[in-house]
């Protein structure tokens, strides 16, 4: 199965690439608007370089030229993408998938795309990542046997000194101080971004100040768990000037001093490195739901994830890799366009968590 990795040499590509480098049945191109960079990592490899610019108006037929089976997408941020590459996909004939975290670009992609794919007996799917693939795999796993889920509430807490990317900081600052829709007590509400932080306590990890992002999940969650009454998703940084900043930012966008935070990424990853001294390589992420169990009873459970040693960032690629190589050995035989909610389950994940020495705990 030919599979190109569009961003390939990125943060998140370069470790699917590593990945996908030796699984049975793919055969990996890396590709990217810079060739020499791919060329390195296809060296590295074992793997084939492309150039390939995912603004190019014949990226379809750039595709049917390099025989494309499988197209995954990494180049973000996705919030400022349209559905083009997709579109070119799914044009080429080949199945597609994506890490894409947009809210707006994951709800709407199973409408915008399904039919392009379907009449191709193709399957795309979208928001292959740690949400809402790996986020939908826990909740579907702390909840098995429930008769109803009320409340769903998880954060993810990066490693202060992980790898981090331009493309990934302008994504988070692209909703920084901006009103997000939360469904909260059975209906919508408006918060803002990365306001009012707020302690959260973890298993293996001391407590962080947290703020609300904007991600798929928050809209997904409400539709996929019908009678959930809350959802709400934080991230928490672990140095807390560099969450009160976020804070302050998205201050200064709601008085209209900042009016496209995103800008400020190139800059503040930049300056993200020089607070690395006081942080540390241990990063995790809390799943926390409420709800009833078979006889009706109150119940609540949570579920922890400890990466140390700056393996974070692999779980963003873990959805990705177990979907191409099922994609790969012909267990995913589906048609249309689907977000990944559902797609996986945590017990999918878990020999990757096992292989990057990460740790579970359910309480």
């Amino acid at each position: 199965m030919k599979t190109i990795v569009l961003g390939g040499y990125g943060n998140f590509g370069a470790r699917i690439c590593r990945a996908l480098a030796n699984t049975p049945g793919v055969d990996l191109v890396i590709a990217g608007r810079d060739l020499a960079k791919a060329s390195a990592l296809a060296v590295e490899c074992g793997a084939s370089a492309a150039a390939i610019d995912i603004t190019d108006p014949h990226l379809a037929q750039v595709l049917l030229g390099l025989d494309a089976a499988l197209v995954i997408h990494t180049a973000g941020p996705f919030q400022a993408q349209g559905y083009a590459v997709a579109r070119a996909v799914a044009a080429a004939g080949a199945h597609y998938i994506d890490l894409a975290d947009g809210r707006r670009f994951v709800c709407h992609f199973p409408a915008a795309l399904d039919q392009a794919f379907r009449a191709q007996g193709r399957i795309a799917i979208t928001g292959a990542s740690t949400v809402p693939a790996l986020s939908s795999a826990v909740v579907d796993a702390l909840t098995e046997g429930w008769r109803s889920i009320a409340e769903i509430d998880f954060c993810i807490a990066p490693a202060q000194t992980a790898p981090r990317g331009v493309a990934t900081m302008a994504a988070v600052l692209s909703y920084c101080g901006a009103p997000i829709q939360v469904w909260q007590d059975g209906r919508w509400i408006a918060q803002f971004g990365w306001a009012a932080p707020q302690r959260v306590e973890y298993a293996r990890l001391r407590p962080r100040l947290a703020a609300l992002c904007d991600i798929p999940d928050l809209e997904l969650f409400p539709a996929h768990y019908p009678g959930v009454q809350s959802v709400l998703f934080r991230a928490a940084l672990e140095i807390g000037v560099s969450q009160r900043g976020m804070a302050a930012i998205g201050a200064l966008r709601r008085m209209g001093v900042i009016r496209n935070p995103e800008r400020l990424a190139g800059f503040l990853n930049w300056a993200a490195d020089g607070l690395d001294m006081f942080g540390s390589a241990l990063g995790g992420m809390v799943v926390r739901v409420h709800g009833t169990d078979a006889d009706g009873a109150a119940i609540a459970r949570a579920w922890h994830i400890a990466a140390d040693d700056d393996h974070g960032p692999e779980i963003p690629c873990m959805a990705a890799i177990l979907l191409a190589r099922r994609l790969a050995s012909g267990q995913l035989d589906q048609a249309g366009a689907f977000t990944s909610a559902g797609q996986l389950a945590l017990a999918d994940f878990e020999p990757e968590f096992r292989k990057w020495d990460m740790h579970c705990d359910i309480i």
